[in-house]
């Protein structure tokens, strides 16, 4: 049952409305994660990694230094190349910054990439377990992913005074009180990897295009860039940025990257109006409540100025691409990071010569909005 109604919002936060049905959906990859646990395994779960993904952690993991340079030396790139194929480049971006994340070795990457893909086709592999088969090989490169995975955890534990994101899990997973199998930690090892790349890259691909799209949107983020002088890595340093945080806002709320969130009930209840059986399948179409005009003024239009001179904090309607109540992402704040970082990072290096991101074609024509919602492949960006 898709819902239409705001009030449907609420069933995000519902004690009698489970995640399970998406380890359901994808249970060889998704299956034990974060998204599909619910209740005391959900907290349990969340608790004993939730603090390495908070500002506090990701600075003392030095994220951000991290990210800084790979970020600033892709977009120098593209400006030498003068243009490019906006989706793939993110993407490959950001499955860069994921696999650094992580503490990838860099001679590593190359096999990192190719698991990576075959683990994707678990999303969509026809259910055939013959050698050869999509099944086959993704359920290979699942578990090749998990033995590095725990290969990753003991390394962590054999040097703890080491700092870093994987480090820090599961430093905080052995502290955490409730006593958890390393299981919990692989899966959600592999959440990671697998959250942290399509739905960013989308995202940041589309704040590329608007961008484009928008003269005075790109001279004012140079501006803001420019008077800053510097690429931010640390959450304290983003209230520097507005433009840039209202342009990855804004753009979250008109091109969601997840354009639906499945849910069951678990006992019966009224929402939005209607009765609901126990056992019922919910889709909450975020893309539906991002532009809709219950809840925005103008919601096909791109404004950054919803975001610029507000007073009251960001709330749950303002970050529902990243959920709400238990479910909330958990990379939320690495997400806000990682984003003005690229924004800032673009306005700078391509300010240096004068040039300026152009669309080079129709950004409308070929966009996909199931599962993961992206503009076409073929979607091209030119500086000059």
């Amino acid at each position: 049952m898709i819902c239409l109604d705001p009030d449907t919002l609420a069933a995000l936060r519902h004690k009698n409305v489970s995640s399970s049905l998406i380890g359901e959906m994808a249970p060889e990859i998704l299956g034990g994660t974060l998204v599909s646990l619910d209740g005391s395994a959900h907290r349990r779960a969340r608790d004993g990694i939730k603090e390495a993904f908070l500002p506090k952690g990701l600075t003392a993991a030095g994220i951000g230094d991290l990210f800084a340079p790979i970020i600033r030396a892709r977009v120098q790139a593209w400006r030498e190349r003068g243009g490019v194929s906006i989706l793939p480049e993110t993407g490959d971006l950001m499955l860069k910054l994921t696999f650094y994340l992580m503490g990838i070795p860099p001679q590593d990457l190359p096999v990192w990439h190719r698991k990576y893909r075959q683990l994707l086709q678990l999303i969509v592999a026809p259910p055939v377990d013959l050698p050869g088969t999509p099944l086959r090989r993704g359920r290979a490169a699942r578990d090749w992913i998990d033995a590095q995975s725990r290969q990753f955890i003991r390394d962590a534990r054999a040097r703890s005074t080491r700092t870093g994101l994987i480090n820090d899990m599961v430093s905080a997973f052995d502290c955490s009180e409730d006593a958890l199998s390393d299981d919990v930690l692989v899966a959600n090892v592999r959440l990671l990897l697998l959250a942290g790349h399509e739905t960013t890259a989308s995202t940041m691909a589309w704040m590329v295009i608007e961008l484009a799209r928008q003269p005075d949107l790109w001279h004012a983020l140079v501006e803001e860039a420019r008077h800053a002088g510097t690429v931010p890595t640390q959450h304290e340093h983003l209230a520097q940025f507005p433009v840039a945080e209202a342009l990855f806002r804004e753009t979250l709320r008109l091109h969601p990257a997840s354009s639906l969130v499945p849910r069951r009930t678990t006992r019966e209840l009224h929402l939005g109006g209607r009765h609901l059986p126990a056992g019922t399948r919910l889709g909450i179409p975020l893309l539906h409540f991002s532009t809709s005009s219950l809840l925005h003024d103008a919601p096909d239009q791109f404004r950054i100025e919803r975001w610029l001179g507000r007073v009251e904090p960001v709330g749950p309607l303002d970050m529902l691409q990243f959920g709400t109540g238990p479910h909330v992402c958990i990379g939320y704040h690495l997400v806000w990071l990682e984003l003005v970082q690229f924004a800032v990072a673009l306005a700078l290096t391509m300010q240096k010569t004068g040039v300026k991101p152009q669309l080079l074609n129709d950004a409308e024509k070929g966009r996909r909005f199931f599962p993961t919602a992206q503009p076409s492949m073929k979607v091209r960006i030119g500086f000059s």
